[in-house]
């Protein structure tokens, strides 16, 4: 069983990205993560409390972007939750898909992730993550 999580845009101005999806499209800021190592902010908005494992829109601001993201570019991934994630990895390489990320633990923590494309090339990120 999987379960959609998140879109990731990559945003030149948080506080007015957040502006934008709290105030014009009434979501709420469930989190937010500051990285200071990989020098970027990580803000999840989304409706409700996400008790119920609602998909979210993940909003990732590095610090240093200084110019507009060419459109293209500003989309980051999708994410999906995951059991397993090198199994869930074994079935899109088995199935003709690519792997661009084999599974294991993100980069400044824990949680255990690949990335995987759709045949157009568009990223997934697999999350490893109990589901109900």
């Amino acid at each position: 069983m999987t379960k959609f999580l998140h879109t990731m845009l990559r945003v030149r101005d948080l506080d007015r990205s957040i502006a934008f999806y709290r105030d014009l499209l009434g979501m709420k800021e469930l989190r937010r993560r500051d990285v200071p190592e990989g020098r970027y902010t990580l803000v999840f908005l989304g409706y409700g409390s996400n008790a119920e494992g609602e998909a979210e829109i993940e909003l990732t601001h590095n610090w240093d972007q200084e110019t507009p993201y060419e459109l293209g570019t500003g989309f980051g991934h999708l994410a999906v939750a995951a059991p397993d994630v090198a199994a869930a990895c074994d079935r899109v390489r088995h199935g003709g898909g690519r792997v661009t990320r084999e599974a294991g633990p993100v980069k400044f923590g824990t949680t255990v992730i690949a990335f995987v494309e759709d045949p157009d090339g568009y990223k997934i990120e697999l999350i490893e993550r109990a589901l109900a």
